[in-house]
C-alpha cells in the first residue's frame, strides 16, 4: 500500500474517532466534572457558612456563660444581703428580747425593793411600838431613854 493511501487512512481514522469522541464520550465527561466542581463548591460554601455559623455559635455560647455568670453573680450577693439581713433581724430581735428581759428584772428588784421596804417599815414600827411601850412602861429618863433609842438604832 502507498504511503499516501495509508497516511490518509489513518488521518480519517483519527478525525472519526475524534468526532465520536467529541460528539459521544466528551459530554458526559465534561457534564460529570462540571457537576464534581459544583459539589465542590457547594462544599466549600458549607464548610465557610459552617465556619460563620460555628464562629457566631461560639460567641452566644460566650455570652450566654458571661450572663450566667453575672446572674449566679447577682444571685450570691443578694442570698448575702438576704443573710446578712436576716442576721441583722435576729440581732434586733434578741436586742429586743433582752431588753424586755432586762426591764422585767428591773420591775422584779424594784418590786422585790418595794416590799423589802415595806416590811422594814413594819418592822420598824413595830419596834417603834415596842420602844414607846418600854418607855412608857417605865419612868421618864433621860439617859434610860436615850440608852433605849441607842438599842433601837442598833436594830435598825
Amino acid at each position: 500500500m502507498n504511503i499516501n493511501a495509508s497516511l490518509f487512512l489513518q488521518m480519517v481514522v483519527f478525525f472519526l474517532g475524534a468526532w465520536i469522541t467529541m460528539k459521544y464520550i466528551w459530554p458526559p465527561l465534561i457534564h460529570a466534572i462540571e457537576e464534581r466542581q459544583k459539589k465542590i463548591a457547594d462544599g466549600l460554601s458549607a464548610a465557610n457558612k459552617g465556619e460563620k455559623a460555628l464562629a457566631i455559635a461560639t460567641e452566644q455560647g460566650k455570652a450566654i456563660e458571661a450572663d450566667a455568670r453575672a446572674r449566679a453573680t447577682t444571685i450570691v450577693s443578694d442570698g448575702e444581703k438576704r443573710a446578712q439581713s436576716i442576721v441583722d433581724e435576729a440581732k434586733a430581735q434578741a436586742q429586743v428580747e433582752a431588753d424586755r428581759i432586762i426591764e422585767n428584772a428591773r420591775a422584779e428588784a424594784a418590786q422585790e425593793m418595794q416590799r423589802a421596804r415595806e416590811a422594814l417599815r413594819n418592822e420598824v414600827a413595830a419596834l417603834a411600838v415596842a420602844g414607846a411601850e418600854q418607855i412608857l412602861a417605865r419612868e421618864v429618863d433621860k439617859t434610860v431613854h436615850a440608852a433605849m433609842l441607842e438599842q433601837l438604832k442598833a436594830k435598825l
